[in-house]
């Protein structure tokens, strides 16, 4: 996210339009985030892989998303020994989504604040 930031300052001196600014550098972070998070269902999916948590034949990164968004359809359920694995990829994925929002506000008041520097001295 520093790097998000610091891109956005740097292009921000040179932008004539601060809209664009904010447009661009939101984009940017709300892509860098899902990305860290379909990464983060990658390496759960590879997890539940290793300690075999999920019936033979399971889509595993289905599994790991429908855990890490908290959705819980129960059309695949882990295995007896496994079972708090689930409960503890959702916590993870619910903490995650927090900080992302944390993230977004806290790169938009920051875009914000550069937007209007240039405003104020152009």
């Amino acid at each position: 996210m520093t790097a998000v930031v610091s891109a956005a300052r740097a292009s921000a001196t040179k932008s004539p339009h601060p809209s664009l600014l904010l447009i661009f550098t939101m984009i940017a972070t709300v892509s860098v985030l899902m990305g860290a998070h379909v990464l983060e269902v990658f390496v759960w999916s590879l997890a539940y892989s290793i300690v075999d948590a999920a019936p033979a034949g399971t889509n595993l990164v289905y599994f790991a998303f429908v855990n890490y968004a908290t959705l819980g359809y129960g059309d695949v359920t882990p295995v007896e020994d496994w079972k708090l694995l689930g409960p503890i990829t959702a916590m993870n994925g619910a903490l995650m989504f927090g900080w992302s929002t944390a993230v977004i506000f806290e790169v938009l008041q920051k875009t914000m604040k550069i937007s209007s520097d240039i405003a104020d001295s152009g």
